[in-house]
């Protein structure tokens, strides 16, 4: 959809959960009391791995009692983190991982140093007009981030707009969230979150004079959406809870104090998210959670005006729009779970006409609204389609065509409704990330950049290929894998990365880092497992709720299918995941612990049932339709225990282990981390090494800044290397 259109996207939490078959409840587990201590304390130099106290604590729901001996972990007084005994634990895990990687930090600086090489240090993206500007951004050589810039489509020099080095200067972190700049072109509205926990302030320079006005907003985590003739900013408030429960208006000049709340949301489990139709005419302000939406249009002039209501909230429907010239535009699952594209007239929404009807083939994703034609997008056999249609005979389609067995395709920027050419993304898994423009006229894809690799990189020396492999219930598994043609034809090191949750689809795209492990001989996977929409919307489906047991399954057996197929063999397999991905981590090297040569988790969410049992933590509420209730359900309790990686830590061999946290990770708090490695260092039976990471300035992202980003890369493979016994 436009990029100056609400996209409704409302599972943030970024996090997986799936099932296994009930097993034995952590009463029937056992304990090691002569692995009790007092609070380890850091030490310069470690010898031994902490080992966290255990403190009676238990809790109880549906006549089940669960013991949480750990649960001390979590600080009371939480989001502020100060208690002493917590924070000396935290620290005393970072002292024995840096104390147990020190001996392999050459390698890490090798790794890093051949990860920063191939990164263009003095790179920038390609311009784009939206008005009488062009806007693009460039890195600096030896930059952490940042500078944007404009100047005028008829001539004239470069103006700096933001400089992200200037406003990251003195702080651990920084992170850029909203970035709008007036239709006028006179106002840039933008957010930063400087300690990772995502409550970004917003600011409003005036682009004429250089000057950042008083306004300044505290506390959003939301867009910037530019209203009344460009006096007004629309915005979100996170409440205590880390929701967006409302929608709000600022007018420049005035006191923060005097904004109005022009929407609020009372249930609990959807968030608000604001942004402007096509033309520009009509405020959209959506909401919803994980399977429902409901959607209110106001005047972008009158932005305090009374709202027309699209379509009344109907559990399981989902629905985001767009409208062009009086009349409404409906993306929607009403009727078929692939979704549909309707229409409808502005005095009546929700009287919904067909105009793309769904297929069971082909997942229709989302829309865009141009003057004189507009975009499907979607995926057809679980590859990326972008598709030209005209106003006059809307079902008439004109792909554009991409010729790889396996890539990564979907429309970018696009900020202008008049337009007679489309700006294009394009990447594989051996292709370099493109950006193309698409010539409507004349159908031909012109090629503006590819992304730079300064210490050389020959794309005819990898493979890409698509698998499929079956999985135990008979669903056929997609697989993406890249290697090196010249890799030995006998089992040899794989790396398996999945993620699985929320609909998200994995693209099979570029990464200059993966090649540190694909030169090194590993061939490298991504496993497309359901819990994803990789296939579609029944994909996704398929591994929610009820169905979560076919995520973490699909990932087991892909891993076996590799090793039938005479990829890899048992053991030499290192498998990665973060948030949702990195409580699959959790599972699968609780199920299957004898495939695994190595095992990255970063912010897992590997406490699910504590988790979803609190609804004062930011995001439960709404996470309640993706994974079951269990405060309400006994039976979504008991679900969620059989195979919650926290609850289901048992006495057995354990393989390598690295896992990160965000002590400010306001998604997955640091302290679901921090207890799956102490109740693993309490029951695990071998000597494999286990680490734990905390981020003590960062969130959920890990460190920001381009080239900390990849020093946190460098440490995960010198650790999967060194795991598989192949560190140089």
């Amino acid at each position: 959809m436009s990029s100056k259109r609400l996209v409704a996207a409302f599972s943030v939490f970024g996090l997986s959960v799936s099932s296994l078959a009930l097993s034995a409840p952590l009463a029937a587990q056992a304990t090691d009391a002569n692995r009790e201590s007092s609070v380890s304390k850091p030490s310069s130099e470690p010898t031994a791995p902490p080992v966290a106290e255990k403190r009676d604590y238990s809790y109880s729901h549906h006549g089940i009692t669960i013991s949480d001996p750990y649960h001390w972990l979590r600080d009371a007084s939480y989001p502020t983190i100060d208690d002493e005994d917590i924070l000396d634990h935290v620290k005393a895990e970072n002292a024995w991982f840096e104390a147990q990687m020190e001996p392999h930090q050459k390698l890490v600086d090798t790794l890093f140093e051949e990860m920063k090489a191939r990164i263009k240090e003095d790179d920038s993206t390609v311009p784009q007009k939206d008005g009488d500007w062009l806007y693009w951004s460039e890195f600096e050589e030896g930059a952490e981030y940042r500078k944007y810039y404009r100047k005028p489509v008829a001539g004239g020099d470069a103006q700096l707009i933001l400089d992200e080095n200037a406003l990251a200067d003195g702080v651990e972190y920084f992170r850029l969230g909203s970035f709008s700049v007036s239709k006028n072109g006179r106002y840039l509205a933008y957010s930063t979150d400087t300690d990772g926990s995502e409550r970004f302030t917003a600011r409003i320079k005036d682009l004429e004079t250089g000057e950042l006005l008083p306004d300044e907003i505290p506390g959003t985590l939301s867009g910037l959406t530019w209203v009344m003739g460009d006096r007004g900013l629309v915005y979100g408030l996170a409440t205590k809870e880390w929701r967006v429960d409302n929608a709000r208006l600022h007018v420049i000049g005035q006191p923060v104090e005097q904004d109005v709340e022009i929407y609020h949301e009372g249930d609990e489990g959807f968030r608000v998210g604001t942004g402007l139709t096509a033309q520009e005419d009509w405020l959209v302000i959506a909401t919803g959670d994980n399977e429902t939406s409901e959607v209110r249009l106001v005047p972008a002039a009158d932005p305090t005006g009374e709202q027309i209501l699209v379509k009344p909230r109907r559990k399981g429907v989902e629905y985001d729009v767009d409208v062009r010239d009086g009349t409404v535009w409906v993306h929607t699952n009403d009727d078929h779970v692939n979704f549909r594209l309707a229409t409808a007239p502005l005095d009546n929404p929700g009287d919904w006409t067909t105009l793309i009807a769904g297929s069971d083939e082909f997942y229709l994703t989302g829309f865009d609204l141009f003057k004189n034609f507009f975009v499907t997008e979607g995926r057809l056999e679980g590859l990326d389609q972008i598709q030209l249609r005209s106003y006059a005979e809307p079902a008439l389609v004109k792909p554009i065509a991409f010729m790889e067995p396996s890539f990564s395709a979907g429309l970018s920027d696009n900020p202008e409704y008049d337009t007679d050419r489309l700006r294009l993304s394009y990447a594989s898994m051996v292709t370099p990330n493109s950006v193309y423009d698409y010539l409507v006229d004349t159908a031909e894809l012109e090629l503006l950049k590819q992304q730079e690799i300064p210490s050389g990189y020959d794309p005819d020396l990898y493979v890409t290929e698509r698998l499929t492999i079956r999985a135990r219930d008979g669903a056929m598994v997609p697989v993406s894998v890249v290697r090196r043609k010249d890799r030995p034809a006998e089992p040899g090191p794989l790396h398996l990365y999945a993620y699985g949750a929320y609909g998200y689809a994995t693209p099979p795209g570029f990464s200059t880092t993966r090649l540190s492990l694909v030169d090194r001989g590993y061939a490298y996977a991504i496993a497309h497992i359901r819990g994803g929409d990789d296939l579609g919307r029944n994909w996704y489906l398929g591994g929610k709720l009820n169905e979560r047991t076919n995520t973490f399954t699909d990932f087991v057996d892909v891993a076996k299918g590799l090793v039938a197929e005479g990829y890899t063999a048992p053991g030499k397999i290192s498998i990665s995941g973060g948030s949702a991905g990195g409580e699959l981590m959790g599972v699968v090297a609780n199920t299957d612990p004898e495939l695994w040569g190595a095992v990255v988790a970063h912010v897992p969410f590997v406490d699910v049932l504590s988790t979803m049992l609190d609804k004062d933590l930011p995001l439960t509420p709404g996470e309640w339709p993706e994974w079951g209730n269990p405060i309400e359900s006994k039976q979504a309790f008991a679900y969620m225990l059989s195979y919650s990686p926290y609850d289901q830590v048992i006495a057995q061999d354990y393989p390598p282990m690295l896992v990160t946290a965000g002590l400010n990770d306001p998604r997955v708090t640091y302290w679901e981390p921090a207890k799956w490695v102490a109740k693993l260092r309490e029951y695990k039976t071998d000597d494999n090494t286990l680490l734990l990471k905390t981020n003590m300035g960062a969130g959920h992202g890990g460190k920001s800044g381009r080239f900390e980003s990849i020093r946190e890369m460098a440490e995960e493979v010198a650790f999967i290397l060194w795991q598989n016994g192949r560190a140089e």
